[in-house]
């Protein structure tokens, strides 16, 4: 990775020519690059497959914390959504309406959701009604457009940014900015010691008569290869949560028409493009900074409304489970879109004028851009909501194949450590492969370093940390040895 050669290499060094031969130095460079990465980014990934483990089953273990506030046992015939939402209203009249997540199979509860000022961003008051008795059975804060609740919302955070807020999202985007090139890089390497052996090493099983480190290399290298695709899938759904690189992904998407379409709910024709995939509360659409907006009518009466409004949307094509967001003007229309549950592959949604019982938009996930269609599912998927538990138990196999593979890389850093016991770890790979790279090569690998430095900056900023770090490790080395 240096542009320096080491002079201070010794017999303790894997097995390398001084000076790397320009037909090494390519796989040289990688392996250095891949051993720095490894060794210094891998803490963040392990925090991130962690709590990506308990992330990838929040949903279930949501369901069963909460059973008592998302089922019930009451059977018979459903109340009409405006006698369950009064309900709602009548417990919580403090509050404004904000949307109504109705139930749609037996013994499932109502969601009725509030604007509370006292929460925090993307938060909202759930009120859950039995829909057959039209009375409230308790009250939860749900977070996001995927309505988690305080657990799921609880690990969520832990996940992104460790529950320091947006500082402690650095260490989830440096996971996610590294894990693909870690994942990719290693792949690579993998595949070319399985070439250089000609048929007699092992490219995705476990060759259990090896001992010692290449035992565990065997192991590290086989459950990579397995465990690839998913790895880069996570990082790059990842990074389009993340801080720095996300602003980079959405402006890219902006630029070549792959935004997610929304329906237009401002009656005037002068709303703004609606919400896109990682809105946090995909809530009524208004016109913001109208200070003659029309105020919406009052709540009990757009309460009224919500049994019309949910038959024009089901006729119209939206059938799965929806979230009704209330309108917070007189210019707005309530607005019926498809939530995401597991197997909902294709959410609609319609903006309805409850005054002229008309469909005033649509947006169906038919004629979305394929790009915008990837990243809903990706989204999903990465949420463990996609194909439910079958998706929650992959992500969970992911996750803890992703550790195991962290923790062997370890392994095999100790394992290389030198048997006089000058080192307690391995060195790392030779030095100077970069220079010995041809020129043109040379300037192409520093080429792209830089773009992708640009387009993810955590990536490029730690990558130019770590030359900095070893051509300082180089020229000590230099110092000491000429002082010998």
């Amino acid at each position: 990775m240096s542009l320096t050669h080491d002079p201070t290499a010794t017999s303790s060094s894997p097995p390398a020519d001084p000076r790397p031969t320009r037909d090494r130095s390519g796989r040289l460079l990688l392996r250095r690059l891949h051993f720095y990465a490894g060794i210094l980014v891998a803490p963040f990934l392990l925090i991130a497959a962690v709590s990506g483990a308990l992330y990838a089953v929040a949903p279930t273990m949501e369901n069963i914390v909460y059973r008592g506030y998302l089922h019930t046992e009451s059977t018979g015939t459903p109340q009409p959504l405006a006698d369950q939402v009064s309900a709602a209203l009548d417990a919580r009249p403090d509050l404004e309406l904000s949307a109504v997540r109705p139930s749609t199979q037996p013994g499932d509860t109502t969601r009725v959701l509030f604007d509370d000022p006292t929460l925090g961003k993307s938060e909202r008051l759930a009120v859950f009604v039995d829909p057959v008795t039209a009375q409230p059975v308790g009250e939860l804060v749900a977070y996001g457009s995927s309505g988690a609740l305080p657990l799921r919302t609880w690990i969520s955070q832990l996940h992104r940014h460790l529950h320091l807020g947006e500082p402690g999202r650095i260490y989830s985007e440096l996971a996610a900015s590294w894990l693909w090139v870690i994942a990719l890089g290693g792949l690579v390497l993998w595949i070319a010691r399985y070439r250089k052996g000609r048929g007699k090493l092992r490219l995705a099983t476990i060759d259990r008569t090896a001992r010692g480190r290449n035992r565990t290399l065997n192991w590290h290298g086989a459950m990579g290869v397995w465990l690839i695709v998913g790895l880069v899938f996570l990082s790059a759904t990842g990074l389009t949560w993340s801080r720095f690189a996300g602003e980079n992904v959405s402006e890219l998407r902006t630029t070549l028409h792959w935004t997610t379409p929304a329906v237009d709910t401002d009656l005037t024709g002068t709303a703004p493009d609606g919400s896109g995939d990682h809105a946090g509360h995909g809530g009524h659409s208004t016109t913001a900074g109208d200070a003659t907006a029309a105020p919406a009518m009052p709540a009990a009466e757009q309460a009224a409304q919500l049994d019309e409004v949910l038959a024009i949307a089901r006729d119209a094509g939206v059938t799965d489970k929806v979230e009704i967001a209330v309108p917070a003007d007189a210019q707005t229309t309530y607005k019926v879109t498809e939530t995401r549950e597991a197997w909902q592959l294709s959410p609609n949604s319609v903006a309805v004028d409850a005054a002229d019982s008309r469909v005033v938009d649509t947006s169906w996930f038919a004629d979305w851009p394929l790009a915008a269609k990837l990243t809903n599912w990706g989204i999903a998927l990465h949420m463990g909501l996609l194909f439910g538990l079958l998706s929650q138990f992959l992500l969970l196999l992911l996750a803890v194949g992703l550790v195991a593979v962290i923790m062997r890389g370890y392994q095999m850093w100790w394992q290389r450590r030198p048997r006089d016991g000058s080192r307690r770890v391995g060195r790392a790979p030779v030095r100077g492969a970069l220079w010995s790279l041809p020129p043109a090569t040379a300037v192409g690998v520093v080429l792209v370093a830089v773009a992708v430095g640009w387009f993810v900056p955590l990536l490029g900023i730690s990558l130019a940390a770590f030359l900095l770090v070893d051509v300082v490790i180089g020229v000590i080395g230099r110092m000491r040895t000429a002082r010998q």
